[in-house]
């Protein structure tokens, strides 16, 4: 079958600065795919080439990423696996074509809005006042379980802020989790996760830097408190190096954003693999706009997983694209009428 693409960029636009342990976000880049059937241009998928500045392991510049773009809209039967923000790009687009209806790539009970997801609600870093009002407004808001990014400030101040929200919530009626995205270091990072463990925190993203993965191993074994691995999984496309990796660290958990983790077709091998050896999982969104953030919820909507995963970013933007996706006592769905 004969197929033509195209492709633009889209920049995005932060309601507010949202800050991080690698700075505070006001803008986004994505650059959006097109395919068509060269016999039947009526039917288009679209998909989002969703890049993070410093985070995503297939992005240099803009210059070099439009080149690449512009090669493989003339060949999208190419390898992928090192570029996986286009990679998810790609498979988004053709899924929807094979599907015969844009915005559906993956056809299930989400998408049918027989099925709702749990998501936790996402806290940024900022001022302590910010984020405690952040962490109040999640819980009106009917959020069960809140993750907190922490350490660009103080971590007294964090641990502080954390024992606030748990002497006023048991974990069975708040369960709290924070990122810290390699923020600590191998000196620091165990008597850290010891402080979090006493104000029983479900489970820590990324407590340092990835790429030394003896000192992860030893973390993983030494801590008292769930480690999930996210950082540590870029870069990984091989099948014999994702099984070194979680046989090497055997962390308790690992996180999966498809444009960061091989696409769908990765993070369906990465989920297979952590599942043969026991290491749980859950799925997060990187920042897409509301149509990379609808396909990833029709991929999670294929697996039987009720943790409550990171899909909660689709307001971040005044901008954002169109979408029914809804958010409702934290719960995601995609809204049939006006009603829901």
């Amino acid at each position: 079958m004969s197929y033509s693409a195209s492709f633009h960029h889209q920049l995005f636009h932060f309601k507010l600065p949202s800050g991080t342990s690698r700075g505070v976000l006001t803008e986004k880049h994505s650059w959006f795919i097109k395919v068509w059937e060269t016999s039947n241009p009526d039917l288009i998928g679209i998909g989002e080439c969703s890049v993070i500045k410093g985070l995503s392991p297939d992005f240099l510049n803009q210059e070099t990423y439009e080149k690449k773009l512009s090669d493989v809209i003339r060949n999208l039967d190419q390898n992928l696996d090192e570029w996986p923000s286009i990679k998810f790009g790609v498979e988004m687009a053709l899924n929807q074509l094979k599907n015969k209806e844009s915005r559906l790539s993956f056809k299930n009970s989400f998408y049918s809005n027989e099925q709702r997801i749990p998501i936790n609600g996402l806290i940024w870093m900022g001022e302590i006042s910010f984020m405690r009002q952040q962490i109040e407004d999640k819980i009106a808001q009917g959020f069960s379980t809140i993750k907190l990014k922490i350490g660009a400030i103080d971590f007294d101040k964090e641990i502080q802020l954390l024992s606030e929200i748990r002497s006023k919530y048991s974990k069975k009626e708040i369960e709290l989790r924070v990122d810290a995205n390699g923020a600590f270091t191998n000196e620091n990072a165990l008597q850290r996760l010891k402080q979090l463990h006493q104000l029983e925190i479900h489970s820590i993203e990324q407590p340092i830097p990835p790429g030394d993965w003896i000192a992860m191993q030893k973390l993983c074994k030494d801590s008292p408190l769930p480690i999930a691995l996210d950082e540590e999984l870029i870069g990984i496309n091989n099948r014999s190096e994702k099984i070194k990796l979680l046989e090497t660290i055997n962390p308790q958990f690992i996180i999966l954003k498809p444009s960061l983790h091989g696409a769908f077709s990765g993070c369906d091998e990465w989920i297979q693999l952590a599942e043969a050896r026991n290491i749980e999982w859950w799925i997060t969104s990187a920042l897409e706009s509301n149509i990379g953030l609808e396909a990833i919820c029709q991929f999670t909507a294929n697996y039987h997983n009720t943790k409550p995963q990171g899909l909660g970013t689709g307001g971040l933007y005044i901008d954002n694209t169109p979408s029914n996706l809804k958010i409702k006592d934290g719960r995601i769905f995609l809204a049939k009428n006006e009603r829901e």
